[in-house]
């Protein structure tokens, strides 16, 4: 070997890494809940290092299990330590497979630590001329650092030669286990002198040179330091021996042993997906090539054959194939993310695993090839397509079905959706893209839209790409859409809960929120505009009533600004502070704040103002369509975790109704001429299913009786008759009810209600003297999602909660909160679900009334109804919406009317 600082020899101190990667990174977890953070840490770690210094000879030691020759000189060597937590523990193995796939050499050797295999490899490799680095954190390893051995440490970035050691100490590294024997190290319980410290410690060898020395000028060593030294000369042989790395260990391997190999990749890449390192599993797979033509995710290599069909006979061909197969995955590629204004530029199709086709028809770029005319070929698709007896399959199917509607195409028959298999099966577990669920589930990287789009400013739009391109990653969608279904219906079929709801719920609503999004809202583009130069005015008076306060100008959306302001210029009380260390500026933070200073408040009505103004009063008339002068929101089944829908585009869940400047925007949701906003929205349903859930008795009763729950609680509570609860009291019942069963502590109670933490704590103690059941359900869900990993809702859907067993208490608290809460939640989200399938099966009838569900918001279904015909419609409406599930209470819906959606409130 020959020395080269290009080409160092590496060793790792595995354990000193992994102890520090759990303790400094969050306490990741997979999707079924086993710990990954420290093995995501050290593997970073192992890879940063090879990209940096390319090295060829690199070995990772780790200690070995049981004692060593230390224990043997010190009985209680370590024996202060706690055991290694559970959640390390069983990141141990994985690593070390980690290690093993990337190609490095993985070192364990009993009897001795992973310092004394370093030393002897790093002395080794020094005297054969070889530059040394070895990773580590541990500051005993600077006794080894000479011209050719240094120290780097990939977390702090920092390095350590003679110089570097010098400087951080004060001594030379030749006295280094000199300086530990005397300040001695508590982690590992080794005996030092009392009250020595790092500074007294390079004093005495600056001053003497050695331990030796110091102990035979011990005498003339002042002060308390002096005599403690004379009382513990005893303790600094063993202390030394102890600290003093063994560079002598026999060892099986050279250095020239020690060589990097290939990394196994189908090890890596089983690894990976175990590990969920979705990142890291989409470059290796992408450096591999492995893409739909490669293994299929169950040890089968499927052969791709994609085709791209130019004429009619081809179609044809293609059309008696599908017409065959026991599915037909389809998977269209347009011009728009936007289904509304999205014109087709091609279908791909799949009629097994590895076989697929794409068909060209809207690609307009210079020299494109000849493709059959889109009229035509939708014309000669037609019939597949509307056959509803011919079962549909795709990935996030509602998207392709309001584009086939563009051309006047039904979209019947829709059997299965790759996107939504894997939501009901694991809503957390993963995002539920097709290239997530391609890597996560089958093992592969797809072909992604910016690969043969480009990127950016770049980008260009798909009729643009050309048609070889486009082939393979339109037919590439549609193959993986078809595995992804192959691998997830099977699991899907197995938990019978599971697929009822998948079949009778998610499948069924796309139809229905496609017809919703379509159809659209219509909304005042000029009371919107009226608005947003009202909130305009306001905003500048917030602004400067903020400004004058703070006594100068400042900008109100400067988190930094803001921060200099309340602490450094006013002095107020710091209550957080950021991972930074600087004081936080968060709504919580300034909430709290508000209670007693006016400028918190301030700042806080301005950034609630800027937003309704930015995202709403503003926003809102853009996104109106040209073509049917309504806004068209998107709802996404495959989002929220517990099951609820949600919105973009615009985010109609999320207008902040509490203020009066948010209830006026509802105004501009109005109804067309000849026609009522018609509101349905159930009444304290969550409430509700937790006294069906809880089954406790009081709580049933007051629901069966028609009272208003948060006064019978009020009265419960506070031994009141309930004529007599005043309003106090009853909002303090109505903040306990909601947040209970959002897993409130005691502490948040008392901050919503703004009394002291006792009175909260006596509040929840004395809910649940009155509603016994109501906490035996809640220790039972926490109960069930320990031991289960998950809990569920009324239809059984999943909620899993990988973090309920977590070592962190914080974030195991968090999970307990969401068991209690995502069977109810979850719960209501599948009650509108089902509501909103029946309530359209009735829309749909022939000679029903004139009348269309336009929103879905939380607990509330949105209609526009034929104003002839709203007193026929509500009785309908509130039936099928009350019917949608039998709980022991009645689910009371609370109707009305207006010309706006304000109005109807």
């Amino acid at each position: 070997m020959t020395d080269t600082l290009a080409k160092p020899v590496i060793l790792v101190d595995g354990s000193s890494y992994l102890y520090r990667a759990f303790h400094a990174l969050p306490p990741l977890t997979n999707s079924k809940g086993m710990p990954t953070g420290a093995v995501y840490g050290v593997t970073n770690m192992l890879r940063r290092l090879i990209s940096d210094y390319q090295p060829r000879h690199m070995a990772v030691v780790f200690d070995a299990k049981g004692k060593t020759f230390r224990d043997d000189l010190y009985e209680e060597y370590k024996s202060h330590r706690p055991p290694m937590p559970d959640d390390l523990q069983a990141q141990i193995e994985p690593l070390h497979q980690v290690v093993r796939a990337m190609g490095l050499p993985l070192l364990v050797v009993d009897g001795v630590e992973a310092d004394d295999v370093i030393g002897t490899l790093a002395t080794q490799a020094a005297q054969h001329g070889n530059a040394v680095l070895i990773s580590t954190g541990d500051k005993d390893m600077a006794q080894l650092v000479n011209e050719r051995i240094a120290l780097i440490n990939t977390m702090t970035n920092t390095r350590l030669d003679p110089q570097g050691v010098k400087d951080k100490f004060g001594i030379d590294p030749h006295q280094i286990v000199d300086y530990l024997a005397l300040v001695g190290d508590s982690s590992d319980n080794i005996p030092g002198v009392p009250g020595v410290g790092p500074k007294t410690a390079a004093k005495w060898l600056t001053a003497y040179g050695s331990l030796d020395d110091i102990i035979a000028h011990a005498g003339e060593i002042q002060g308390k330091a002096g005599d403690n030294l004379r009382n513990n000369l005893d303790q600094l042989t063993i202390a030394r021996q102890l600290a003093t790395i063994k560079c002598d260990v026999p060892l099986d391997m050279a250095v020239e042993g020690l060589s990097i190999k290939a990394p196994d990749t189908d090890t890596l890449t089983a690894l990976f997906q175990e590990l969920e390192f979705k990142r890291w599993l989409s470059e290796l797979l992408s450096a591999g090539g492995r893409d739909a033509a490669a293994d299929a995710g169950n040890g089968d290599q499927v052969q791709a054959a994609y085709e791209t069909l130019l004429d009619m006979p081809a179609l044809e061909r293609w059309l008696d194939d599908l017409q065959r197969a026991a599915v037909v995955t389809l998977d269209l590629e347009t011009t728009s993310l936007n289904a509304m204004r999205a014109e087709i530029v091609g279908l791909s199709f799949a009629a097994a695993p590895g076989r697929a086709a794409y068909l060209p028809v809207g690609h307009d770029y210079e020299g494109a090839p000849s493709q059959l005319s889109r009229d035509l070929v939708l014309e000669r698709l037609r019939p597949l397509l509307q056959d509803p007896a011919c079962p549909k399959l795709g990935h996030n199917l509602k998207y392709d079905m309001e584009v086939l509607a563009n051309y006047a195409i039904t979209l019947r028959g829709v059997a299965h959706d790759s996107m939504l298999e894997s939501y009901v099966l694991d809503s957390t577990a993963s995002r539920h893209d097709m290239d997530s669920l391609a890597l996560k589930y089958l093992g592969y990287r797809t072909t992604t839209y910016e690969d043969v789009a480009g990127k950016g400013a770049q980008q260009v739009n798909f009729s643009q790409v050309t048609v070889d391109k486009a082939a393979h990653y339109a037919a590439e969608d549609a193959d993986v859409t078809l595995r992804l279904h192959q691998t997830l219906w099977p699991r899907l079929s197995a938990e019978a809960s599971l697929r009822k709801l998948y079949e009778e719920v998610e499948i069924p609503l796309i139809p229905v929120l496609s017809r919703m999004e379509r159809h659209g809202v219509l909304v005042d583009a000029a009371m919107l505009r009226a608005m947003s130069e009202e909130l305009d005015t306001r905003i500048k008076e917030v602004q400067a009533q903020a400004q004058a306060t703070a006594g100068e100008e400042f900008n109100l959306a400067s988190p930094k600004q803001i921060q200099e302001i309340l602490y450094n210029k006013l002095g107020l009380p710091v209550l957080r502070k950021t991972p930074t260390g600087q004081p936080a500026t968060g709504e919580d933070i300034l909430q709290e704040l508000a209670l007693d200073y006016p400028l918190p408040a301030m700042i806080l009505d301005y950034r609630a103002l800027s937003k309704l103004k930015s995202t709403y009063t503003d926003k809102l008339p853009e996104q109106i369509n040209p073509n049917t002068g309504r806004v068209h929101t998107s709802y996404h089944q495959a989002v929220a975790a517990t099951g609820r829908l949600s919105s973009s585009d615009p985010n109609l869940q999320n207008i902040p109704i509490r203020r009066a400047e948010g209830r006026r925007i509802r105004q501009a949701f109005v109804a067309p001429t000849g026609y009522k906003i018609v509101a349905a929205d159930y009444s304290q349903i969550e409430l509700r299913i937790m006294a069906h859930l809880s089954g406790d008795a009081r709580l049933v009763q007051a629901f069966k009786e028609g009272h208003d729950i948060h006064r019978a609680t009020a009265a419960e509570i506070f031994a009141t008759p309930p004529d007599q609860v005043s309003g106090d009291q009853r909002r303090s019942a109505k903040a306990i009810n909601f947040g209970l069963i959002y897993g409130m502590s005691a502490f948040g109670l008392a901050r919503q209600l703004g009394v002291e933490r006792g009175a909260a704590q006596e509040y929840m103690d004395l809910y649940f003297k009155r509603y016994p059941g109501v906490k035996d359900y809640m220790n039972a869900m926490r109960k069930q999602a320990r031991q289960a990993g998950y809990v569920e809702t009324l239809f059984g859907r999943r909620l899993y909660l990988p973090e309920i067993r977590s070592a962190n208490s914080q974030r195991r608290q968090y999970a307990e909160r969401a068991a209690i809460n995502a069977p109810m939640q979850g719960s209501a989200a599948d009650i509108i679900k089902r509501a909103m399938i029946k309530t359209d099966a009735w829309l749909q009838q022939d000679g029903g009334v004139d009348a269309r569900m336009v929103m879905q918001v939380h607990d509330e279904l949105v209609f526009e109804v034929a104003e002839a015909q709203v007193e026929e419609a509500i009785p309908h409406i509130r039936n099928h919406m009350a019917g949608a599930a039998q709980l022991s209470v009645d689910l009371v819906v609370d109707v009305g009317v207006g010309d706006n959606w304000d109005t109807a409130h």
